[in-house]
């Protein structure tokens, strides 16, 4: 296994998960094109970047605009004689990625969507994704995003809630939680994270060693809120129509395409299309038997890594 960049910061918060898993098995190649999907800080495309060097590009994409001017400053920041020759970049949604790249004739030879979000997100409590933290029911990674998590709290039906909660979040308290929620907003608007994590509480008692009753409730919010699954599956019916090999495709032949989820409903989904294009013949899976997990020193390190599942195909060459 390769070891650890040393590019990465010691702050065990803002060191990318999966990171020397993820040069392995994408293995850039001086003047390739890469596509990051989920630029955060620029951790895994500044890694990249300097591995494709002056004669390659990067496209970076993220819908959190903050994240990709910080991004982009951290690859202009890379030494000239290391920089990539190009670096592009895709504000908004990773759906609309291959669509861009087509657009501007571009294909990618590797591509990462890293689906978790950046430690600056989750530690900001105006973002509203911890419930550890008071602040405003927000979960918006797009600040301009037009619905809140606070809004379909106000608004939704104890049955949508209790769908979303279920579907987005696999809570089996989800009735009892949605009901408790319904009540709860006639009383006074939930607004705040910490507000709805009481109200979850008083549903779920928390249990000693177990995680937070509030967990799978942020999660599915957050993921109704910014369509994660969504774009997720937009995604992967590109990377499935690029394997066919059509004329101008998003996808260069034999490009890598790589992606780290953190929850069952978006492995799942990821395993499901990556298996598809494997059985066909137009994919291999990349590194050992999949899905590559940190390892004990990385979870250690940053604890925020032990879910993460990371899946590589490599598209065949074109015949």
């Amino acid at each position: 296994m390769a070891r650890r960049s040393s590019l990465v910061t010691q702050n065990p918060a803002h060191i990318p998960v999966l990171l020397a898993e993820s040069l392995e098995t994408l293995a850039p190649e001086p003047g390739e094109t890469v596509l990051d999907c989920t630029a955060g800080l620029g951790g895994h495309a500044e890694a990249l970047a300097r591995r494709v060097g002056p004669d390659g590009c990067v496209v970076l994409c993220d819908q959190d605009p903050g994240n990709l001017v910080r991004a982009a400053a951290r690859l202009a920041a890379i030494p000239d004689a290391l920089r990539p020759r190009e670096v592009r970049t895709i504000p908004g949604s990773f759906a609309q990625a291959p669509r861009t790249l087509r657009q501007w004739g571009v294909g990618a030879d590797v591509v990462l969507a890293d689906l978790g979000f950046s430690s600056n997100q989750m530690d900001d409590p105006n973002r509203g994704l911890s419930f550890m933290r008071e602040g405003p029911l927000d979960m918006r990674l797009n600040p301009s995003a037009p619905v809140t998590a606070a809004e379909l709290v106000a608004t939704l039906s104890e049955r949508e809630l209790a769908e979303i909660l279920r579907d987005l979040g696999e809570e089996p308290a989800a009735r009892r939680i949605a009901q408790k929620i319904v009540l709860s907003r006639k009383i006074e608007p939930i607004q705040t994270t910490t507000q709805l994590a009481e109200i979850v509480r008083s549903v779920v008692p928390r249990i000693p060693g177990t995680i937070d009753p509030s967990t799978r409730t942020f999660q599915a919010l957050r993921i109704a809120v910014n369509d994660e699954l969504g774009a997720l599956a937009v995604l992967l019916e590109a990377v499935e129509r690029a394997a066919v090999g059509p004329a101008g495709s998003w996808l260069a032949p034999g490009a890598r395409v790589g992606i780290i989820s953190f929850h069952s409903l978006e492995d799942r989904l990821v395993k499901q299309s990556f298996a598809r294009v494997t059985q066909q013949g137009r994919a291999e899976n990349v590194g050992p038997k999949p899905p590559i997990t940190p390892g004990d020193a990385e979870v250690q390190t940053n604890p925020r890594s032990r879910s993460a599942k990371l899946r590589v195909v490599r598209l065949a060459m074109a015949s």
